[in-house]
């Protein structure tokens, strides 16, 4: 049982906390406090300390308040550079010290016990990862909801790709809300007036034709992290940006992460869960539901106060078009004050939460909801481990007739090829994304009309959609219909399965592929194809999962190898892991292209620059379906008989 709201609220704000290099982060402080007089308890208390880039104050002082009356003390803090905080704001490059510094001067003030946990979502989950890097004293838990684990393998770049989220990210919240443009609206008018679309389409963008030249910071940090591809450079060595490197080294603490099945987090969620639960003595647990990274608002806008100050989308059985039903809704505040309350002061709402719980999608029968979603349905299991136990890698090899099976290709030779356009590639329909933002055009200016006030279009989508596009996809053009019926989309099924298929874990995909010039990328995509019905009279392709491998940094190179023209190389992926059921009658697919635009940016086939190169070529890519080089997806199928 949860501890109740039994305190009054005692706040304390902008209180500075300095780190050792001088800094002063702005902190609001919420205390216990009697309900009569409103002065704080003199009994100390375990801190729940929360760090973030979205402005301490408006939305955020509600989880203070909430928490603070069920006995905890609440600190929320200004990352360095934004919002009250001093100092300059370089994404992620100062919150390991930074952090651990804020945990050692909480621990030492007279109303804390002498426990300081943390909690947070998004850049708040990254913060505690990299604080616990530096192993706090006093540090004693962490509930990690959605964060990173290596920004360079699955984050700010994928397998060798980036992820232009960042470069929204940078042009929208990042750059509007930087210290100058909320001292000058002249500058915040920049960000405000600009559309990330037409930024995109443009692509690459150039140092000084920006927005962000009037942020020479920020357009820095952008920079670095589109240009940069080799971990021999310390921007990848950070322990605020790839806590994999320290797992040795981290905190030894009980700890929850948790995350979404369409969260643009999604790997590195069980990665990290994985390998610290293996390395670590204290508890750790995985908690994964059907969501996407935070919630969307009705109507397909939201304000940029939400945007701060989100809804979690662990409240919204909903993502993209799908719906889970009911039973997949959680109570974020409540889960996190169970496992408080056992960690820190001795309860048991935790006890009986297994070490693994997820949400396996797809029981659902495929109607369409009252409010037009398709129901994907799902069910919560209980596991130990991850994958589970009873998880068997199984393989499904593609072969030259569009199959997709488990046996593996006769042929000595068997190819398909086809060409890759980079100033046409295939749109991103959803998926494990976030930060695809741009502000909705307005007349008035953000003197008159407040960017924080403003709607914001999430233009990608999150979550799951049937995979063809139409007048509102961005990137793509007529004539609209199926990502399949495209010549660059290389599509292998199974037919229509006899019996259910779950699938629970990691899944791992092959491609061996060769192509015409120096440098490409390949992109799979595994599909939940639903048959034909009364209701979708053309079936329905649902994305589950996908990634991508560049070639010059294929299987995770340190530094950049090039191709060389018609050489047979494999390009291994990660695509993130899942649990899904693909029911009878349903098919199992696997999609296979060179570009997924803009949830990655596209390779120009040159083997020129990692980003800047303006001198597109179209690319002859050939996929290998053979005995020798039989490119497979590996899918963890789990069965409750074995």
């Amino acid at each position: 049982m949860a501890s109740q709201s039994t305190y009054g609220v005692h706040a304390e704000l902008n209180v500075r906390i300095e780190t050792r290099d001088g800094i002063e982060l702005a902190t609001d402080i919420y205390r216990p406090a009697d309900p009569q007089t409103g002065e704080p308890v003199d009994e100390s208390r375990p801190v729940l300390l929360d760090r973030t880039p979205y402005d301490r104050t408006g939305g955020r002082l509600r989880h203070g308040e909430w928490y603070a009356s069920r006995g905890y003390v609440v600190a929320i803090q200004d990352v360095r550079g934004r919002f009250d905080s001093d100092g300059e704001f370089y994404i992620h490059a100062n919150e390991a010290k930074d952090g651990a510094d804020t945990v050692d001067w909480l621990s030492k003030r007279e109303y804390c016990d002498g426990q300081v946990a943390t909690l947070g979502t998004s850049y708040g989950a990254w913060v505690q990862s990299a604080l616990a890097t530096q192993d706090p004293n006093n540090l004693a838990g962490m509930f990690v909801n959605m964060g990173a684990a290596n920004g360079r393998k699955k984050t700010f770049r994928h397998n060798g790709a980036f992820e232009l989220r960042w470069l929204c990210w940078a042009l929208t919240l990042g750059g509007g809300f930087a210290h100058e443009s909320l001292a000058d609206p002249d500058i915040q008018q920049q960000f405000a007036d600009v559309d990330v679309r037409e930024i995109l389409a443009d692509s690459p963008i150039k140092r000084g034709e920006s927005p962000l030249a009037t942020l020479p910071g920020y357009e820095q940090w952008t920079f670095d992290i589109m240009e940069t591809g080799n971990t021999s450079t310390d921007l990848w060595k950070n322990p605020g940006l790839n806590f994999e490197r320290h797992y040795d080294n981290s905190a030894d603490v009980p700890t929850v992460y948790a995350g979404g099945w369409y969260d643009s987090y999604t790997g590195a969620t069980c990665d990290n869960f994985v390998e610290l639960g293996n390395r670590k003595d204290a508890d750790h647990y995985l908690l994964m539901g059907p969501w996407t990274h935070l919630a969307r608002l009705p109507g397909g806008h939201d304000h940029s106060d939400a945007l701060l100050f989100p809804p979690l989308s662990w409240e919204h059985p909903t993502a993209g078009d799908l719906a889970f039903g009911d039973a997949a809704a959680r109570k974020y505040r409540e889960t996190r004050l169970r496992f408080f309350d056992q960690y820190l002061q001795g309860g048991d709402g935790w006890k009986t939460q297994p070490r693994v719980e997820y949400f396996l999608m797809g029981t659902g029968d495929g109607h369409r909801t009252d409010d037009g979603l398709l129901f994907h349905g799902g069910e919560w299991r209980n596991a130990d481990t991850w994958p589970p136990e009873g998880t068997e890698m199984t393989r499904y090899y593609i072969h030259n007739d569009g199959t997709l099976s488990s046996m593996k290709p006769k042929a000595d030779v068997s190819t398909t090829t086809f060409n890759f356009d980079p100033t046409d590639p295939v749109p991103t329909i959803g998926g494990n994304t976030s930060s695809y933002l741009t502000y909705e055009p307005r007349d008035e200016s953000v003197r008159a009309h407040p960017l924080g006030d403003r709607n914001i279009i999430d233009f990608a989508g999150r979550g799951g959609y049937d995979q063809q596009t139409d007048q509102d996809t961005f990137g793509a053009t007529p004539p609209y219909g199926p990502l399949a019926d495209r010549d660059d989309v290389l599509t292998f099924r199974t037919p229509p399965l006899e019996q259910p298929v779950d699938i629970a874990g990691p899944i791992r995909v092959r491609i061996y592929g060769e192509t015409d010039g120096q440098d490409t990328d390949f992109t799979a995509k595994l599909i939940d194809e639903y048959p034909a019905s009364e209701t979708h009279p053309d079936g329905y392709a649902l994305n589950i999962s996908d990634s991508i491998c560049r070639g010059r940094y294929r299987g995770y190179r340190q530094e950049p190898d090039l191709l060389e023209p018609g050489v047979v190389y494999e390009f291994y992926m990660e695509p993130y892991d899942t649990a899904n059921r693909f029911k009878q009658d349903h098919r199992i697919r696997l999609d296979i292209s060179s570009s997924n635009w803009p949830r990655f940016d596209v390779n120009q086939n040159t083997g020129g620059k990692l980003y800047g190169d303006t001198n597109p070529r179209v690319a002859e890519n050939t996929i290998h379906h053979n005995n020798e080089y039989a490119t497979h997806i590996e899918l963890p199928v789990w069965s409750a008989n074995t």
